[in-house]
């Protein structure tokens, strides 16, 4: 690799533990991080294309806990920002001192000797109104109260329905200890890549709103086309504001089960055959255009989330009608490996995590690096077309 070369004017800015480095543009001749990935050949259902990745190592991840497993065992409290008092374990002053709920505010607390691991675009539900979180990060073990920055995906609804936030009626695949289990457990939802997008890009609460209203009404176009679906069930999906209960309709969820299954089917035989390759990701491609990738540090990371994700991109390929052409494994890698950027913004909280987020042409990248001991290895790595 070439010696790196700073080509940029760096602003450091230190607030409450966290460094935000803001590179404009990144460094030359650095190399990307996904490099040594290789895409393999698609499994493709209907209008959807997952494309499996491979990485030349997989790093141990089994100390990292995901909020589904957290919130199951109740190790993992999320609540509205207002409730933190008295939550305080360490510290003699409150880290964070509110006065009540806010849109785009949350508190989680992680009581579990495990390191945390969150994802945006996983949603919980309860509270004042159900949220979407809006940025990768670790949690440490047994921490105080977290703040979290988080947008509403239920813009209806301002009146507690619970104190806490926990696991939505969704229900998947147990996938624990490095395998696929035939166990169904109730789980957190993710949102499909047009709302994560909205979240994790555009960083805009009105934009998420529009963006989820807009999901909305396409899922009641496709649900009403279907034979089998009643008027009361397109009824329902119209008349909510809320999009879990959007996605946790039965007929929704029938529509997304036609694409999804067969998908994750035949990736978790792929996942057992590819273990000894190391298969750690996706690239998704929705009709014909390749829209996002995700990539895990491990194989049984991947194992752990696979069963929401296939259903947040096989619920985008529902409501997705502009069509292309058939996407090959080179476009795809193609699309994985280019993560030079024209401007980078890195957030680091010291000994905990380090966040990239890079903007280039057509495309932004993120990347979770664990800064805690023995670690130094990225946990996740998302890139969505633009």
């Amino acid at each position: 690799m070439r010696p790196r070369l700073l080509v940029a004017v760096i602003v450091l800015v230190v607030v409450t533990g966290m460094i935000s480095v803001d590179l404009r543009p990144a460094y030359a001749g650095e190399e990307p991080s996904t490099s040594g990935y290789k895409v393999l050949d698609p499994i493709r259902h209907g209008s959807l294309t997952v494309f499996p990745v491979v990485a030349p190592r997989s790093y141990a991840t089994a100390e990292f806990m995901t909020l589904d497993e957290g919130l199951r065992s109740g190790d993992v409290v999320v609540t509205e920002y207002g409730n933190v008092r008295g939550l305080m374990r360490r510290r003699p002053a409150p880290a964070v001192q509110v006065q009540s709920a806010q849109v785009n505010r949350l508190v989680l607390i992680n009581n579990s000797k495990r390191p945390l691991l969150l994802l945006a675009g996983e949603i919980v539900t309860g509270g004042k109104q159900d949220r979407v979180i809006g940025k990768d990060r670790i949690v440490p073990p047994e921490s105080d109260p977290v703040d979290l920055s988080v947008f509403c995906v239920e813009p209806g609804r301002w009146v507690a329905s619970s104190e806490h936030f926990g696991t939505s009626g969704a229900t998947y695949g147990d996938a624990t200890g490095g395998s696929i289990h035939g166990a169904v457990v109730p789980g957190t939802m993710m949102a499909q890549p047009s709302v994560r997008a909205k979240a994790m890009g555009d960083k805009d609460q009105a934009e998420v709103w529009a963006e989820v209203r807009k999901q909305q009404q396409s899922m009641a176009v496709e649900v009403a086309a279907a034979p089998t679906a009643s008027a009361a069930s397109t009824q329902e999906i119209q008349s909510t504001s809320s999009y879990a209960r959007v996605m946790e309709n039965k007929d929704v969820k029938e529509k997304v089960d036609e694409i999804a299954a067969p998908i994750q089917q035949n990736y978790e035989s792929l996942i057992r055959q590819l273990r000894d390759r190391k298969a750690v990701g996706v690239v998704v491609a929705v009709n014909g255009r390749i829209i996002w990738a995700d990539v895990f540090a491990s194989t049984e990371l991947l194992e752990r989330y696979w069963p929401k994700l296939v259903r947040s991109y096989a619920s985008e390929a529902v409501v997705t009608r502009a069509k292309g052409g058939e996407v090959s494994s080179a476009q795809a890698e193609a699309f994985l490996t280019d993560v030079e950027g024209r401007r980078e913004t890195i957030e680091i909280e010291p000994h905990v995590y380090r966040h990239t987020e890079a903007n280039g042409d057509g495309f932004k990248a993120f990347a979770l690096t664990s800064l805690l001991p023995k670690t130094g290895f990225d946990l996740h790595i998302a890139k969505m077309a633009e």
